[in-house]
């Protein structure tokens, strides 16, 4: 499960950008930001869902009110108003486009209002049968609360819409010169999109540039200040540039990519800017947070009870048969570039240290007893790193951690390895699921980590964990 593959894939050498490999801004300061002047650091768009919830809420409040049969029961009225505000949030309701529009959401809105209005009425009509809403109050209910909550949102939307037509926000466009020129000039001759650029984030000039051409991390942070940016177009794939994007996400940027020759309509679930298909960018992946720890603690613990008598098993035999030092310890690297100290179970002994670090993979060797080959052809070698897991060094599921030397590698080698180190590193992944174990490409490797990342889900992991045991019945080798 540990082991990765030097071998070059194709397009494996590495690409110089103008930029560092692995930094292309100065270091942080303390308060995480880029330098930013006092009172100039803003995130675009974090300050629309307040005005959105409140008019959600007054609407609710109003129609309940408004009706005599509801009225009478001010529990009802609360869960009218918690109801709708909850499924707005879970429907991205609070999240508006870029430039929201009041017809877009209106079918999402009324439907969420009927249906929070029929629950309520199906509720009463079970518990308190004499008081079962009518259908009358029922419709004017829905038509009230959605007359005012349309009515509200408009106003919110046309009052953000007039404030990015009057002052858009300044943006830099990250590609290659030429195309990154061409969605720049277009968006700039449609300033009622709300972004304005203000310069191209490239290799090198072309010659003929409308903008300015940052081919340096200073003169990124430069313009950033200077030019107060608050949104980042990407026209290029993102894992290209994930070091900049994530130091420009942290200084409060709004990241979008924005797909530069597909027409808008070939793109489903994004919004249109200046006739581009664009959708938010999230660099850090999705937050996985107390769910993902709490399965974790919960799986290795019952397992680390469970195969107790199996560990102790494999150690003793390690003991008496290659002698003393039946655990393996070695350095890798884990979430946010921070080291850990790896458990397994002994199944080569390296030279010396910088063997360790540096020899890529044992797999295999004939010197090895019968048993250490078995234990690492089942992976159950890997049993220890439960303990890992337990106390928070690892995750169950997440890329697997590799040593220092291999991710400096790695990540001066492959667009996006570094990239992979977001979350939390794990056992098993995605990419050992669909057999990249052993020698296998390191470019795969990270497109299946990072797309594990960028799609995290409780679900996603459960699927990976049956997976990963249906895999142990047919080992392959780690």
């Amino acid at each position: 499960m540990t082991a990765e593959s030097t071998v070059p894939s194709p397009g494996g050498q590495p690409r110089e950008y103008g930029f560092s490999s692995l930094s292309v801004m100065p270091s942080r300061r303390a308060g995480g930001g880029l330098g930013f002047p006092a009172g100039q650091r803003r995130t675009v768009g974090r300050a629309s869902w307040p005005p959105l919830a409140a008019v959600d809420a007054v609407a609710a409040l109003t129609a309940g009110q408004t009706l005599a049969e509801i009225q009478q029961h001010p529990p009802a009225v609360v869960a009218l108003l918690l109801g709708v505000v909850l499924l707005n949030a879970r429907g991205s309701l609070y999240r508006p486009a870029p430039l929201p529009a009041l017809l877009d959401e209106l079918p999402a809105v009324c439907a969420r209002i009927v249906v929070t209005w029929c629950a309520l009425a199906a509720v009463l009509a079970a518990f308190v049968p004499d008081e079962a809403l009518s259908v009358r109050t029922l419709a004017l209910g829905c038509a009230a609360q959605a007359a005012i909550s349309l009515a509200g949102r408009g106003a919110v939307h046309w009052r953000r819409r007039r404030a990015l037509a009057r002052h858009p926000a300044a943006a830099l466009v990250i590609g290659p010169a030429g195309t990154a020129q061409r969605v720049a000039a277009a968006f700039l001759r449609h300033p009622n999109c709300g972004v304005r650029p203000v310069g191209v984030v490239a290799d090198r000039p072309t010659g003929l540039d409308v903008l300015p051409v940052l081919t340096t991390g200073e003169e990124v942070q430069r313009a950033l200040i200077q030019n107060s940016v608050r949104a980042v177009l990407v026209v290029e794939p993102p894992s290209r540039r994930g070091p900049m994007l994530r130091a420009l996400a942290l200084a409060g940027c709004a990241l979008w990519e924005v797909d530069p020759d597909s027409p808008s309509y070939d793109r489903a679930g994004g919004h249109t800017l200046a006739g581009f298909a664009c959708r938010p960018l999230t660099v850090g992946g999705r937050r996985a947070g107390f769910g993902k720890r709490f399965l974790d603690v919960a799986v290795s613990g019952a397992l680390l009870m469970a195969v107790s008598p199996l560990l102790l098993g494999f150690a003793a035999v390690l003991r008496l048969t290659d002698g003393p030092g039946v655990v393996f310890r070695q350095e890798r690297i884990g979430k946010d570039g921070r080291p850990f100290t790896l458990l397994k179970f002994r199944t080569h002994r390296p030279v010396d240290a910088h063997e360790a670090a540096t020899r890529w993979s044992v797999a295999g060797e004939q010197e090895m007893s019968r048993f250490c080959q078995f234990l690492r052809r089942t992976s159950l070698d890997e049993l220890l790193q439960l303990l890992n897991v337990l106390r928070g060094d690892m995750s169950l599921v997440g890329p697997r951690p590799e040593r220092p030397y291999f991710v400096t590698k790695f990540s001066q080698t492959y667009p996006g390895y570094a990239a992979r180190h977001r979350m939390q590193t794990g056992i098993t992944g995605l990419a050992q699921v669909h057999g990249l174990r052993g020698d296998t490409s390191i470019e795969d490797r990270c497109r299946f980590d990072n797309a594990y990342i960028d799609n995290w889900s409780m679900w996603q992991d459960i699927c990976i964990l049956l997976r990963t045991a249906a895999a142990l019945v047919r080992p392959t080798g780690s």
